[in-house]
């Protein structure tokens, strides 16, 4: 589970917030452009097709949960190593 801050100088992982992985995205959330740019970002650093990586709960909300097909090795609560 996730906790996002859209809008910000660059895309990363930024530690926790509270039980939740907090990703700051650079996108703006307008037009769901920032649930596009986390799937993206995603994708990228997991090494999946953006095809695999699939939103399955808050939307429209900075709070949400994410499914990741075909990960080898590593859950996502450690998304540095």
């Amino acid at each position: 589970e996730l906790h996002l801050q859209p809008g910000a100088s660059r895309s990363e992982f930024a530690g926790r917030h509270g039980e939740r992985i907090k990703v700051r995205l650079a996108a703006r959330a307008v037009d769901g452009k920032a649930n596009q740019a986390l799937v993206e970002f995603l994708a990228e650093h997991y090494g999946v097709p953006k095809r695999n990586v699939r939103i399955e709960a808050g939307l429209t909300s900075r709070r949400k949960r994410v499914v990741i097909e075909g990960l080898q090795g590593g859950p996502l609560a450690h998304p540095t190593s």
